[in-house]
């Protein structure tokens, strides 16, 4: 069995695959504090929940935007599985060709969930990344990385409009009934959630003005379920999207 682990700002994302089957995933809470011990018991709590022997994982391969924990979750893995981890770094075969200004600049995480589209979608693609931070990137039908945009993420948003606003109270991210809202709530619903699916709606179209009509649309991340039901775009919604290039990239190193 194949773990792999997608460290972002917020959330520790955990999938596990049984040949191509993803047979487990979980999620726990990023916590940068912890040290290798602490997070060697997270996962022997998580592999206990669903009943995994961490002595049948094979192989293991992380994608990271933390790169202060990368080292204690890589010991701690390691530790438990008795398997050296490939981290996702510069010089790791993806087969992607990275059309950036600076290719060893590209996130972890933007590579994996590009290989993960190339890997599971018709191609050229666009993949919006709803998470800590607002993300839309490109992968052309050679796969290629095109480049991106990054936005602060719907709960950044949220946050820093009510610790600095008094009277705004904090609010659940629910689509309002209409865009001009004729309450406190409701007006805060459309700016956050209807304002947020109007931008991705926007940059979806300048993306395709500059590169071309995509033949997909897929949307990841925690956040995406709030938003992407009410864009214009037609968009595929993958959670494990990034889970999934991590196993294509494990492969392709092995």
């Amino acid at each position: 069995m194949l773990l792999t682990i997608d460290i972002g700002n917020t959330n520790i994302n955990l999938g596990l695959f049984d040949g191509d089957e993803l047979c487990m995933s979980a999620r726990f809470a990023t916590e940068k504090q912890k040290t290798n011990d602490q997070f060697a018991m997270d996962f022997v709590n998580i592999f206990s929940i669903y009943n995994i022997d961490a002595a049948k994982i094979s192989g293991s391969i992380i994608s990271s935007v933390v790169p202060e924990i990368t080292v204690h979750i890589k010991s701690a893995v390691e530790k438990l599985t008795e398997n050296k981890v490939l981290v996702l770094s510069p010089g790791v075969k993806t087969g992607l060709n990275i059309m950036i200004d600076n290719p060893a600049q590209l996130g972890a995480d933007l590579a994996a969930g590009a290989v993960g589209a190339a890997a599971e979608y018709p191609l050229p693609a666009f993949v919006v990344d709803l998470g800590t931070a607002t993300k839309i990137y490109a992968v052309d039908k050679n796969k290629g990385f095109r480049g991106c945009m990054i936005a602060p993420g719907v709960s950044i948003s949220l946050k820093a409009l009510t610790d600095t606003s008094s009277l705004l109270p904090t609010i659940s991210l629910e689509p309002p009934k209409k865009a001009c809202g004729t309450n406190t709530i409701e007006s805060m619903q459309s700016g956050i959630v209807l304002g947020t699916a109007s931008m991705i709606d926007g940059l979806l179209d300048r993306f395709a003005k500059e590169l071309g009509e995509p033949q997909s649309i897929i949307a990841t991340g925690g956040l995406s379920s709030f938003i992407t039901p009410v864009c214009s775009h037609e968009i595929k919604y993958d959670g494990d999207l990034v889970l999934k290039g991590l196993k294509a990239i494990y492969e392709k190193n092995n």
